[in-house]
Formats: C-alpha cells, structure tokens, sequence
C-alpha cells in the first residue's frame, strides 16, 4: 500500500505519516501511546486465535450441535467463516487506519460519534466480561475430570477462580509476558488439536465421509433447516477473537499493516483447526444416533476415554485446559484494553482510575482488575443459582456480535457519507459490497442465537437471549442518561468523513 493520511479530531487537514513511524501516526490521531510495542506479529495472531480457541469452542457445544443438528451442523465451520471473513475485512480496513488501543469502541467513535461508540463499547465490554466467567466456568469440569476429583458446584467455582487468577497474574506481567503466553497456547492447541484429531481418523474413525450429509434422523423428522440452524450455533459462537488483535493495537510495531494479516490468518487458521477438530470428532463418534436421542449427553469424553484410555485421555485434558486458560488470558487483555480505552477519553464513572498506568508492567492495572473482579462475582453468583449464571452468560455471544455489527453498521453509514479507507490496508472498490455483506450476515447470524427454540418453558426462558441484550442495551441507556460523561469528553472523534458533513450521534 502506498502511503496514506489520517484525518483528525477537530480539523479539516489531513497528516501524512510515514509508513513506518507509528508514533506519529498514532499522534496524528490525537493520542500519545504509554504501552510498548513488544508484542510481533505472531504473538498478535497467537492472541486473537487463542481466544477464538478452536478446541474450547468445539469441545464446549459439539455435544448440543451433534445431538439437535447431526453431522451435517459441520458445514456451519463454512457459512460462518466466510460471513466473520466478511465482518474481519471491514475491521481490517479500519484497524490500519485508527490503530488505536480498545477494538470496537474507539472505532465505532471515529466513524459516527460519542454516544454510539459509548453504546457500542458497553455493550461489548459487559459481554467480554461474561465471556470470561463462561470460559473458566466452563473449564471446572474438565479440570476435575484431568485431575480425578468430583466436579460439585463448589469444585467447578474454585477451579474457575483459580483459572481466571492465573489468567490475571500473566496479564499483570506485562505485554512481552502476554505474547509469550499466547505463542505458547497457539503452539499446544494446535498441536493438540492436529494429534488428537489425527490419532482419532487414524485409529478410532467410525464413519465415512457421507455420514456429514446424513442427519441421522435429527430434526425429528420434520424440516431440516430449523435443526440447522440450531445446531449452526457452534459455528456462530467458534469465530470471534479476531478482534482482538485489534484491541492491542498499540503494542504492535507497524499495526496497519500488521495487524489486517493477523486478522485474516486468526479466520484462515483457527476455522480450519476447528473444523478439523470437529470433523474427527464427528466422524469417530461410535453411536450418532445415541447422542441424538440423549442416551449418551457427553459423547466427547466417552470418545476421549475411548481412543485414548482414562490415563492418555487426562492428558489431552490437559492440553485442553491450557486452551482454556489461553482463552480467558486473550479474552482479558481485550476487555483491559477496552476499558483502558473508555477512561483514557473520560467516557465512564472511574475515568481516573481505568486510565492509569504501570510504567513498569506497561499494562493498565486497574482496567485489568475490572476484567478479572467482575467475572469472578458472576462465576461466585452461580453458587447461588446456577440457573441464573446460565442466563447470565447467554447474553456472551450475542453481546459480542452487536459490538461487531455496531462497528460494522458504522463504517457503512460513514462509507455512504463519503468515508474512504485510507490506511496501509483498503478493500478498494470491494469495499462497499463487502461492507453490505458482513451486515447481512450479522444480522441474521443475530436472529439465529435470539431465536426462541424452547417454547415449553416459561416465555421468559424462552426468548432469555434477546431479553438479556434488550436489559444490557436499557442499563446503557439509564447510565447515559444519569452519567452523561460521554458528552464531555475532548478526544477526538466523528472524524472519518469531512467536518462539513459530521454529526455527533
């Protein structure tokens, strides 16, 4: 890409910067940066492919996918990725031109305004919090199973705790610690994915590759496409983390440019290792049809035990739970450095404190405790109801898309105002086409994670998904109204598009 300028906050010129000097570029855009660039390109990779984490989202809801969906829920892997392809270019595209720390919020805030980027960044921090209490709520069972104890109510709550505090203690240490971390867990979950997948083809396959369009009777009898579409979740929920390379913009030497590859390759990369993984796993499953019918609900331990023995299958267990604890470390740097984000610009109640600085950690430390006290009281919650954890954390996901789908909402809106992309990486006249398509498929991915599938519970349970992103959305709104720090914040933004043509949301 040949160089390219940057507009900024409260002007109509344009800044060169040269290709190269990103701390001019970062200037130019109206911030002085306090983290170091010590984190290489595939460290950057290594941190959105661990929290997209093909071993923890497989190995979390394979056995729903399988039992409501059959073995054809795997082309989800296809349709997904390429609609989350669609959403990682848009990003791309703004990445290289606002490199800034925090992801979602800061460019929903140079696209349309204040008050949208304060919506979109809120919505998205409170899911990546619940994201985190699901991720280490999730790995307590695999723990007790790994290590041979019980896995009770108070078992699973510690074990989390004590996985979210590692996951803390990693991120305190610094950006050089944190990439180092995340190499490791790319390294032992791809390994991990690609033995245990391949030792499962290899030696424990029981079907064909036509056992893939064939639903094993799922969907109980009727039309298939509602079954999918179901099952599809796995799919939805396996491809997000690619934001995150994004959201550490400013630890990474030449972002611009960097930072779009990593984006693409988290995509290339960890959808086909999840793919992957999914495949062996459904295609060594002894009994399909036993899981459909729910005589066998934990078909990948039973597959585990199986082709491994109780003694290799902990030890893959243990690989798993390194995944895990990737993916809760990847998922707390982002939420860090989104909140770091909101109290840099003075945008929320605790500015002062989120926008402090370690100089010798360079890592924000109270921004880091937001994202590991608050998981933690969602993960203690369920010691009272583990019901209500469960509806907590079915906000996660949908919470998750309505930041990407916000961002992607504004870049559209910016692109039909007169925006064009002038950072190290653009889509050219591909742009707009790709930008329509990523919202296409958001939304209706969307519609498909709120639709109600469960119409013998009370209508309350029924539709708990849309009804938990319409509370978090109305809490924003009462916040706003009573905290209005949004309005006052001076750092720049609406800047996308000429001054004659902004409009503060």
């Amino acid at each position: 890409m040949s160089t390219s300028t940057s507009p900024v906050g409260e002007t109509d010129g344009y800044y060169q910067f040269h290709d190269h000097d990103d701390a001019a570029h970062l200037h130019a855009l109206g911030y002085e940066s306090e983290f170091k660039r010590d984190m290489s390109p595939w460290a950057n990779f290594s941190l959105g492919f661990t929290y997209l984490s093909p071993v923890v989202g497989v190995y979390t809801l394979f056995a729903y996918a399988l039992a409501t969906g059959g073995p054809p829920m795997i082309w989800s892997f296809v349709i997904v990725g390429l609609g989350q392809l669609m959403v990682a270019l848009v990003f791309s595209e703004i990445v290289a031109q606002y490199p800034v720390a925090g992801g979602v919020y800061p460019w929903a805030r140079r696209l349309w305004g204040r008050r949208y980027a304060w919506m979109t960044g809120w919505v998205y921090l409170i899911a990546l919090l619940v994201t985190i209490a699901s991720v280490v709520y999730g790995a307590g069972p695999y723990i007790a199973a790994a290590f041979g104890f019980e896995a009770t109510v108070d078992t699973v709550i510690l074990c989390a705790l004590v996985l979210l505090a590692l996951a803390t203690v990693i991120n305190f240490l610094g950006t050089k610690v944190l990439a180092m971390a995340a190499l490791i867990g790319f390294t032992a979950e791809i390994i991990g994915a690609l033995v245990v997948g391949g030792w499962l083809l290899i030696a424990h396959r029981e079907h064909g590759l036509g056992a893939l369009f064939d639903s094993f009777g799922a969907g109980d009898g009727g039309s298939y496409l509602p079954a999918f579409a179901a099952a599809a979740l796995i799919g939805v929920y396996q491809y997000y983390g690619f934001e995150a390379c994004g959201d550490v913009a400013e630890e990474v030497p030449d972002p611009g440019r960097l930072i779009p590859k990593a984006m693409r390759r988290t995509i290339y990369i960890g959808g086909a290792a999840a793919t992957f993984v999914c495949l062996a796993l459904v295609l060594s499953v002894t009994d399909i049809g036993a899981v459909i019918s729910g005589e066998d609900a934990d078909p990948v331990s039973t597959l585990l035990n199986d082709a491994f023995g109780t003694t290799g299958a902990r030890i893959v267990l243990v690989v798993v739970l390194l995944s895990f604890l990737s993916c809760a470390m990847s998922l707390q740097a982002a939420a860090s450095r989104l909140a770091y984000s909101y109290g840099r610009d003075g945008m929320i109640m605790g500015s002062s404190l989120l926008k402090k600085f370690s100089p010798t950690r360079h890592v924000p430390p109270y921004a880091l405790v937001v994202a590991a006290v608050v998981p933690a009281l969602i993960v203690i919650g369920s010691k009272v109801s583990t019901d209500a954890i469960t509806k907590i954390i079915s906000f996660a996901a949908l919470g998750i898309y309505i930041g990407f789908q916000m961002v992607v909402l504004a870049a559209l809106r910016a692109r039909l105002k007169g925006w064009v992309p002038s950072g190290k990486y653009t889509l050219g006249r591909w742009g707009l086409p790709v930008n329509v398509a990523a919202l296409v498929y958001g939304v209706i991915a969307m519609v498909n994670m709120a639709w109600p599938r469960t119409p013998d519970v009370p209508w309350y349970d029924n539709w708990i998904v849309a009804l938990s992103g319409i509370v978090v959305i109305a809490v924003g709104v009462v916040y706003m109204a009573i905290h209005p720090l949004h309005d006052r914040s001076t750092a720049p933004y609406d800047d996308a598009i000429p001054k004659k043509e902004r409009a503060d949301a």
